[in-house]
């Protein structure tokens, strides 16, 4: 994402969340975030970008007009001749409604710059090439373009980030009066993360925003105080929540899910939250049909609780992602694979009791999989790659990070796996030259991560370069990766994203 211009400017890459911090404004209100909602996001950098040529040739060499830029969010606001309100706040809050901005009348230039410059088939296509942050400030620029970038459709896929010190403006009495959401509404956010809210806090939230009834379909609480009641009442009122994500929140317990649960939800995440076991999964399990996808980080949870899933969620559920259940043993993946059997994505990563044999159960019984994740499996060794190569034809994701038994054998066995695209080895002190030359015919992967791994010389990794059709090599903390090979990759794989 370099400036057409000068290519050495470079704007700060996306943190490996999906987390824009948007730039924090006098009034508190602007130090929102928000987040990228695909996980497919997690482990890309930023990347070069081309902005259209859509600019006349009058605006287009004149050089004392900075040319559209991501480098630069503020580059759209100088084209324009006029700077950002001071004050307003970037989220879109009414603190910012009331700011004077400036017509296109009063815009510097010749009328048809003028005219340029707010003409919206124009910016409905140039606004496509910014972040959601420079959005926010371009947003500011004037009316014209406000009313251009609050379209929804410049918004999907975004989830606004709300801290509680952002929910609320201190009078001059010192009252606390509820921020208005208007902006968000206009923007037509269907997903909010709250961060540290409590119950108070989410009734006011339900009452102030316009489409919190029926228009919001997915709520993420995380650090969060909120309660049995809070939480019973939040699921009541706000009738559209299909997504549920509660994370660090440890004032609910076991009893407040089985009160609150409502069938609709269809995709359920729970992490770091202390109360939750057996009886919760229990709950979902009972109370959740249709659940589709269940993102699960409990340490408390044991194998009996992966037998509770009822014959409708057997059918329905695709994605199971079980972090750090330390508990679960291959016990538990017995009745995972008997109790899930259409999974399509699953996830051990931490369940560090997991062994071999408990990968040959997944191998065997759950042929649909496209995405397994054994990262943090400490027990895992080359026998259970030759599980997955012989039985998961369809398989085009496999992460093994930290399973620090595996050696180059288990990488030939994965060198027969047409279908695998996306392949996770950071951290794997094993892996070794040699068995990076099984992995130089898979010419269907895309992404490859050898991150952390010690043993690879400049030597083996330079043979990449026969993986022509890859995408994005990592290569962060590689004793072997030196400057001259990553020249060497620029020139040899000019299509490949490598991360240093």
């Amino acid at each position: 994402m370099s400036n057409p211009r000068n290519g050495d400017t470079k704007p700060p890459c996306l943190p490996r969340n999906g987390l824009v911090k948007i730039p924090t404004q006098p009034n508190g209100l602007g130090s929102a975030s928000i987040t990228k909602g695909t996980p497919a996001m997690k482990n890309r950098l930023c990347q070069p970008s081309s902005v259209p040529a859509i600019l006349s040739p009058a605006l287009a060499h004149r050089s004392d007009l900075p040319i559209p830029s991501l480098a630069s969010p503020l580059s759209l606001a100088a084209l324009a001749s006029v700077s950002s309100p001071p004050g307003a706040s970037l989220v879109g809050l009414n603190a910012s409604e009331g700011s004077e901005q400036p017509s296109p009348e009063r815009l510097p230039g010749s009328p048809s710059e003028r005219q340029l410059a707010v003409d919206e088939k124009i910016l409905n296509r140039l606004f496509w090439y910014f972040s959601a942050c420079e959005k926010c400030v371009l947003a500011q620029v004037c009316k014209a373009w406000r009313r251009v970038l609050y379209q929804p459709k410049f918004w999907v896929g975004l989830t606004p980030v709300l801290h509680t010190k952002e929910l609320y403006n201190i009078l001059p009495g010192g009252e606390k009066e509820f921020v208005s959401l208007q902006g968000f509404a206009v923007r037509g956010f269907d997903g909010f993360c709250l961060v540290g809210v409590s119950d108070l806090d989410i009734c006011e939230f339900i009452d102030n925003y316009p489409l919190s009834k029926k228009g919001v379909k997915s709520m993420s609480l995380k650090r969060s105080t909120i309660t049995d009641a809070g939480l019973e009442v939040m699921l009541e009122q706000m009738q559209g929540v299909v997504r549920l994500e509660l994370s660090g929140c440890n004032d609910f317990t076991e009893a407040g899910l089985w009160s609150s649960l409502n069938a609709r939800i269809t995709a359920l995440s729970v992490s770091d939250c202390i109360n939750v076991a057996d009886d919760a999964i229990a709950a979902i399990s009972q109370l959740l049909p249709n659940l589709t996808e269940l993102n699960l980080q409990a340490y408390h949870v044991t194998d009996t609780a992966l037998a509770y899933f009822t014959a409708k969620q057997g059918y329905t559920t695709h994605t199971l992602r079980l972090n750090s259940c330390w508990e679960i043993t291959n016990h538990g993946v017995v009745n995972m694979v008997h109790s899930l059997p259409n999974l399509s994505v699953l996830s051990l990563s931490g369940c560090s009791k997991v062994t071999d044999d408990g990968v040959e159960l997944v191998a065997e019984n759950l042929r649909k999989l496209r995405s397994l994740d054994l990262s943090w499996c400490p027990r895992i060794t080359d026998m259970a790659l030759e599980y997955i190569a012989c039985d998961l034809h369809k398989l085009e994701e496999l992460v093994l990070d930290r399973c620090v038994r595996i050696t180059d054998t288990g990488l030939s066995y994965l060198s027969t796996m047409s279908s695998l695209r996306s392949l996770y080895l950071r951290w794997c002190c094993q892996v070794q030259d040699f068995g990076l030359k099984h992995l130089l015919g898979m010419n269907s992967l895309r992404l490859l991560s050898l991150a952390g791994c010690p043993l690879l010389t400049t030597t083996g990794l330079s043979g990449l370069v026969q993986l022509q059709e890859l995408e994005e090599l990592e290569l962060t903390n590689c004793p072997g990766a030196t400057p001259e090979l990553f020249k060497y990759f620029s020139q040899h794989l000019p299509c490949c994203m490598v991360i240093e």
